[in-house]
């Protein structure tokens, strides 16, 4: 397997790990007694990335579609960078 493949699947499991984070941030914003310091660098990971996509698709009626648009295009890269990179 080339170093390239190896590469990708560790995009991979980073963007799954991120994944992760981004639904334990949401979990977190829905049940306020979960919050403590460690969801404020939680959201010092996640947040960054959220602002952008807010800028051009803001909250409507209280539901943020940015958060869910970067949720669905982090499973997307993360499922097709490993068949792209390792095809040979």
């Amino acid at each position: 397997m080339p170093a390239v493949c190896y590469l990708a699947v560790l995009a991979r499991y980073a963007l799954e790990v991120y994944w992760v984070a981004m639904l334990l941030y949401a979990v977190v914003s829905w049940i306020p007694s979960m919050r403590g310091r460690w969801s404020d660098y939680l959201a010092m990971v996640i947040e960054p990335v959220l602002l952008p996509v807010r800028r051009v698709i803001p909250p409507i009626g209280g539901f943020d579609l940015a958060f869910l648009v970067v949720l669905i295009l982090v499973q997307v890269l993360a499922r097709a960078i490993v068949p792209t990179a390792c095809y040979y």
